[in-house]
């Protein structure tokens, strides 16, 4: 028999605390430098990583009955069913971590990237081709300057702190080094962890305010501060693809995103893709390096894909083919909601952790007040007219054809308007 949505609401949370994928799929130190020191002497070696998956059946099945009383056919008790199920997913591919088991649970999650879109008629692989591609011309003919990073992690927190405190408040989101982390950088509801051993670039500041702060950190504040359904805070597996495709996009429009930046998306979607169809990584790590990275970038990327996977290939952690697939999804959601005045789905957007799904399935219940709009958005999507403009554009733009094109072609173009217009 259903149970209330409150008493659903304040109990899924302590069912999913003990699930906590990266932590669970963190690498000890040291793994690193004794990788690189066997290759950089041409003794190259599979990382020696030990894996321990977790028992979460108490949780499963705890989570397996809440499932049992939510009401689905109200857009709030389906969504916390589907958000219980998504947890439930996450908990069996960490029990399962090593085994063909596990990337079967990733790509449930956060699919693959050779996942194919009927409609669209492309795959998430024919994207990050296609950015690559672009890019080399730019990057072959040295151009385009490398970008120095060189500001310690210590330097970087205390830049960044003040930033929070003011689009916060101050003292309500902490600034934490953590020494194990993969990533650079790594966002909580209250908390932004960095690498401690990182170096940042000045281009990384506005990136990682944009994409950790204003996305990830706002949208769980957000939910939390929904009155009826504080679940929407929760950082569940389900929204990681909407979480960072809103993310990646704000660094695009705010002008965060490098060629590097870009480059390091779509080679982390091929990566997987490699590993899927078989290589391993140490093969993954000379695909990094081949596209231009550091031995150390090199090996993080190559980490990243082969967390809680088999090291000898055919298995992956699929969650970096989520970057990509999550951005062009935001972007095309927008686009529809501006081209159909649904201006409300922008803020449905960062009103908590939602999948775009539940931007629209959510919408009688923001529009009637039970659900809250958000009260920390970013500049660039609290201005819809900025917005608008930009999304317009690019929907435009998307219609030219530069397959027909080169520059002897476009000089013929501009040379003959210029006669036009000179013409008595």
């Amino acid at each position: 028999m259903p149970t209330s949505l409150s008493d659903l609401d304040a109990t899924l949370p302590d069912l999913t605390r003990k699930i906590r994928v990266l932590d669970a799929l963190s690498w000890p130190d040291g793994i690193e430098e004794a990788f690189l020191k066997n290759w950089r002497s041409g003794r190259a070696q599979l990382p020696k990583v030990e894996l321990h998956p977790r028992d979460h059946t108490a949780e499963i099945a705890a989570l397996e009955d809440f499932m049992g009383r939510c009401d689905t056919g109200h857009p709030a008790g389906n969504l916390l069913a589907m958000t219980a199920r998504s947890y439930a997913t996450a908990a069996r591919m960490l029990g399962a971590l090593g085994t063909p088991d596990f990337t079967r649970y990733s790509s449930a999650l956060y699919r693959r990237p050779d996942f194919y879109y009927t409609n669209q008629k492309l795959s998430m692989l024919d994207a990050a081709r296609f950015f690559l591609k672009t890019t080399d011309a730019l990057l072959g003919g040295a151009r385009i300057p490398p970008t120095q990073a060189d500001i310690p992690a210590e330097a970087f927190a205390a830049w960044i702190q003040p930033e929070l405190d003011r689009f916060f408040g101050e003292g309500r989101i902490k600034v934490i080094l953590d020494a194990t982390l993969a990533a650079k950088a790594i966002a909580g509801a209250s908390r932004i962890r960095l690498r401690a051993s990182a170096l940042f670039s000045e281009l990384d500041k506005n990136q990682l305010l944009q994409h950790e702060a204003f996305v990830h950190v706002a949208t769980a504040q957000n939910g939390a501060l929904q009155p009826n359904l504080k679940s929407l805070g929760l950082g569940a597996p389900r929204t990681t693809q909407t979480q960072e495709g809103i993310a990646t996009l704000a660094e695009l429009f705010t002008g965060s995103m490098d060629i590097n930046r870009l480059r390091r998306l779509a080679l982390r979607v091929l990566a997987v893709q490699q590993a899927l169809d078989g290589a391993d990584f140490i093969q993954v790590f000379e695909g990094f390096l081949a596209g231009g990275q550091s031995q150390e970038e090199s090996f993080r990327s190559t980490q990243r894909v082969f967390r809680g996977a088999d090291l000898r290939g055919g298995s992956a952690f699929t969650k970096d083919a989520a970057y990509l697939t999550g951005m062009l999804g935001v972007h095309t959601l927008l686009r529809i909601a501006i081209r159909d005045n649904r201006p409300d789905l922008v803020g449905h957007l960062f009103a908590g952790r939602l999948s775009l799904g539940d931007t629209v399935r959510l919408a009688p219940l923001f529009e009637c007040g039970w659900l809250k709009g958000p009260a920390y958005v970013p500049p660039w999507a609290s201005d819809l007219r900025l917005l608008a403009a930009n999304l317009a554009f690019s929907a435009f733009i998307a219609h030219i054809n530069l397959d027909v094109l080169d520059l002897d072609v476009f000089m013929a173009f501009a040379d003959e308007h210029e006669s036009d217009a000179s013409a008595p």
